[in-house]
This record gives structure tokens, C-alpha cells and sequence, in this order.
């Protein structure tokens, strides 16, 4: 489990194709920390470390993960956020994230607002995901508060801390992001979902 909390950002060196496979090697200040095996987000996906050497480590995307997530669009030089998991008695300074993105958003807008910045983000509301405003939302692994809430969009309000320290100051409009909707939201959404089938059965 993560919290959104970003530690810092990585670069990417290589990515290699093994059959359907991306092979990503990244370069951080916290790779010489990681050990094998160990869960490590990368702009928001659940990722497990299989090689670590110096200052860069190794992760593997399967086709899955790529088909589901923006990976597949990620180049070499691109800079992403990272993120290990909570400790067991560590401080939840953001809210429960899985690493596991629902779906793929379009940033559609960027506004310079004078001490912050507007991100506007899209997305397919035809798999039902939903925002609320004040509520929590996970952008690129970030935990992150939403200003304004519609039907397939928001927005958020980006601090100049968290646009220094992520990659929210490389993103620009057209750009594709990762998507992990509230936990919370998920579940209440799914039981008014079953409820509300319950209730037309029986009538």
C-alpha cells in the first residue's frame, strides 16, 4: 500500500522489449536503497523491483500493465515519481492507494494561476469512476485533492513544492496520466450499485 506521497522522481534510462515485456532500468536517489523483490510505484503503478545497481534499479511491465496504464508511452529521459511503500508504523500523510490504476486520464488543460497551478484531467466516465470534490484522487502515484468535479473531468490545484518535486512540471496538454480513484468511493459506489440491482430484481 502507498499513500501518494512521492519520495522523488527517477529517470529513465533504458527500456527493452522481452517478448511482450517492458524492461524498465531507472535512476533515482532512492534506487541504491530498494532490494529485490521489493513494491516500488512508479507514476502511480504497483512495480517490483528485480535488480538493483548503484544509483538505478530494474522493474518489470507486463503487457497487462501497459495495455492498462501509460507505460507503453513512456520514452527514455522521461521523468517519473517514485514512491516505496508504507511502513507498517509510518505516517499516512496522504490516503490509501493500491498502485493500481484504473484508467488513463488526458491532462486537457494547464493554468498558470500566480503561486499554484490548475490541472485540468479527462477521462472515459463510461467506466464509471468518480470524483468529489474535496475528495481524493491519485495522479501519476500523487495523492492529490480535488477543486472542481464533473462528469469525465476535474481539477486539481498544484502547490510549487509538488510541482518541483514531481514530474506535474513536465506535464503538459495532451499528455496521458495515470488514474487511481479512491478506494473508499470505489467500494460505497459498487454497494449502491448492487443495492440499487437488488431493489429492480425484487420489484
Amino acid at each position: 500500500m502507498f499513500t501518494g506521497i512521492i519520495e522523488c522522481t527517477g529517470k529513465i534510462l533504458s527500456i527493452e522489449q522481452e517478448e511482450q515485456n517492458s524492461i524498465l532500468r531507472i535512476q533515482s536517489d532512492i534506487s541504491s536503497e530498494l532490494k529485490i523483490d521489493q513494491s516500488v510505484s512508479h507514476n502511480g503503478v504497483c512495480l517490483t523491483v528485480t535488480s538493483v545497481d548503484g544509483n538505478t534499479h530494474t522493474t518489470t511491465a507486463i503487457h497487462e500493465t501497459l495495455e492498462k496504464a501509460s507505460l507503453g508511452e513512456w520514452k527514455v529521459g522521461d521523468e517519473i515519481n517514485l514512491e516505496r511503500c508504507m511502513p507498517m508504523n509510518g505516517r499516512f500523510d496522504g490516503h490509501i492507494v493500491q498502485g493500481h490504476v484504473d484508467q488513463v486520464g488526458i491532462c486537457e488543460e494547464v493554468q498558470d494561476e500566480k503561486g499554484s497551478w490548475r490541472f485540468t484531467i479527462s477521462y472515459d466516465p463510461a467506466l464509471k469512476n468518480i470524483t468529489v470534490e474535496k475528495g481524493s484522487i491519485c495522479v501519476n502515484g500523487i495523492s492529490l485533492t480535488v477543486v472542481d468535479s464533473q462528469e469525465g473531468r476535474f481539477s486539481v490545484a498544484i502547490i510549487p513544492y509538488t510541482f518541483e518535486h514531481t514530474n506535474f512540471k513536465t506535464l503538459q496538454e495532451g499528455q496521458k496520466v495515470n488514474l487511481e480513484f479512491d478506494i473508499l468511493g470505489k467500494y460505497i459506489q459498487k454497494l449502491f450499485a448492487q443495492n440499487n440491482y437488488l431493489s429492480a430484481s425484487q420489484g
